[in-house]
């Protein structure tokens, strides 16, 4: 008969005989990464709660530290004087747990406290940890493969101070953690629409939705599922939090899409799914469905990251601000355009990077206003990135295109058209129904092998990931723009030609035909389908135009 597992002293034995049967120990003769990930996504050491510790202990002391990180030897040090004469169960969490609850994750009385305890001294040796709510929840698992408290803290140490910048484990501020809440909901609007839309519809605040994710994982996953994605976690980073998050909201779209929520609270509804999980999928289902998703490259995520930081640094969120929600900005009462109303331009703007959703919609060009002229169009639009064009035709059809690169870059071609433009560009049409045509490599990365980002990201660029009224000129600021097609190895140019300009003609998309062509006096235009978005026409495929509008985007702070 097999010897039952030598659970830790802080768990309860029967609980966790029915979270996690343990079916014995297995040995684990390599260590190398590329193994390590099959065998992490596979769950090979997922059944045995001895082998599970073993390769946390070596995986943790693997994590390059800092030189100074505290260790168990300090745990026991300070864990008196910090826990003083409290009983460890009525011990205040730290502020910056942001009043998240420790889970249980069949932890008993023992462990909870000791959690608790952990917590106030990780908070007294790293001051700088100003925000992580998800640090609870790696704590209560961790102390399961640990001998003892003192154990615990050192792992939960040295996962808070990797040094590897290109290894993010755990957001530690409010800044980092509102920008991860932003990368997150741009990889929805990208991976998917379908859940977008049901969230845009049934939710005042999308992204109020979107800065719940890691509260799904972090504490609503149940214990066996928290900790499958903790095992792949650990040996292939943060990444793998968006893939999860992605294929939970893909479940929960599919479960409950065409049926009435459960409530009028879309997040909460949320939340109730992911506590119930089981009901709907297997932990192996649900790394399946994350592991399928064909996400972008770390570094291609990482500097999307950086442009959401930076927006929200120019709007005065720092590292020790907590938490503010931050609402789509298009509002009825000073909102008024001749060819969208205000539902319309809300799609719109739930379909713009997260970035510059936080901003106003800021008329810049309207025809009727200021007359049909490309010339007039390009100069009430130049300095301004990004733009959003809207066309209305004599038929009442209205498409339009989100356009992410300053129009002056026109200038760069010497009189002739040339295209430039990046990634986050796309076209749509709003009537007769409304469909949006993504970058083609965005649905189809097997067109493209993602090209080495180390020198890109920090390379000189035109364009500006700031998300202000106005282009900075600072080089300091100017980072290698997320999707910027160099980062990609493309079989050819039509897959990558965005939007041109020239004397007598606009064109967006390209190759293959035109998503787009407007003529120099905004009377006649043409759509059909490009390469570049692999778009059905956006309308009547020859058009005469009614009204044109141009809008950027404007800071909430500017007026």
């Amino acid at each position: 008969m097999m010897n039952p597992p030598a659970y830790s002293c802080f768990v309860d034995r029967d609980k966790m005989d029915s979270a996690i049967p343990d079916l014995g120990p297995k040995e684990l003769s390599c260590m190398e990464l590329p193994e390590l990930k099959q065998l992490a996504r596979q769950g090979y050491w997922a059944r045995s709660y001895a082998l599970r510790g073993q390769v946390y202990q070596r995986l943790i002391r693997d994590i390059p530290c800092r030189t100074v990180t505290p260790d168990a030897s300090v745990y026991r040090d300070i864990v008196g004087k910090i826990v003083g004469k409290h009983s460890s169960t009525s011990l205040p969490l730290p502020e910056f747990v942001d009043n998240t609850q420790v889970p249980s994750y069949c932890l008993n009385s023992k462990g909870e406290g000791a959690v608790r305890k952990i917590l106030l001294c990780i908070s007294n040796q790293f001051p700088d940890v100003s925000f992580c709510p998800a640090l609870p929840a790696v704590v209560a698992l961790l102390l399961h493969y640990s001998a003892d408290e003192a154990e615990c803290f050192e792992k939960a140490c040295r996962i808070l101070a990797c040094k590897d910048p290109s290894r993010k484990l755990v957001d530690q501020s409010f800044l980092a953690f509102e920008s991860s809440c932003m990368t997150f909901g741009d990889l929805v609007n990208k991976y998917c629409q379908a859940a977008h839309q049901l969230m845009v519809a049934v939710s005042e605040d999308v992204l109020q939705v979107y800065a719940d994710w890691q509260r799904w994982l972090f504490g609503e996953l149940p214990l066996s599922y928290f900790a499958r994605v903790f095992d792949v976690f650990l040996v292939e980073g943060y990444k793998v939090l968006y893939r999860v998050a992605l294929a939970i909201l893909k479940f929960f779209h599919k479960v409950r899409a065409g049926q009435p929520l459960e409530s009028d609270n879309v997040k909460q509804d949320i939340r109730t799914f992911v506590r119930d999980i089981a009901k709907t999928v297997s932990p192996e289902k649900l790394l399946e469905k994350a592991f399928a998703i064909r996400l972008f490259s770390r570094k291609e995520i990482q500097l999307l990251q950086m442009a959401n930081e930076k927006a929200l640094k120019q709007k005065g969120i720092t590292v020790k601000q907590k938490r503010q929600f931050v609402h789509l900005a298009v509002h009825a009462d000073n909102f008024h355009s001749e060819i969208v109303g205000v539902k319309e331009m809300r799609d719109i703007w739930s379909w713009v990077p997260e970035r510059f959703a936080l901003c106003q919609p800021l008329l810049l060009f309207s025809s009727l206003q200021h007359g049909y002229s490309l010339t007039r169009f390009y100069f009430q639009c130049e300095g301004r990135e990004p733009t959003v064009l809207l066309i209305k035709t004599t038929q009442k059809e209205v498409c339009g295109a989100y356009l992410s690169t300053d129009w002056s870059e026109r200038n760069k071609f010497g009189g002739k058209l040339g295209f430039f433009g990046t990634g986050e560009c796309f076209v749509f049409r709003l009537q007769p129904e409304v469909q949006r045509y993504e970058w083609v490599v965005i649905k189809h990365p097997e067109l493209t092998k993602p090209a080495s980002l180390e020198s890109a990201s920090l390379e000189s660029a035109t364009v500006s990931s700031s998300p202000s009224h106005s282009l900075s000129s600072e080089s300091s600021d100017r980072l290698s723009p997320f999707l910027a097609t160099r980062h990609f190895n493309l079989p050819s140019k039509t897959e990558s030609l965005f939007m041109a300009g020239g004397s007598d003609c606009l064109i967006i998309g390209g190759g293959g035909g035109q998503a787009l062509y407007i003529d120099g006096d905004l009377n006649r235009g043409r759509t059909g389908h490009c390469d570049t978005f692999n778009n059905q026409p956006l309308c009547s495929e020859n058009f005469l135009i009614a009204a044109v509008e141009a809008w950027g985007f404007q800071d909430p702070d500017i007026q």
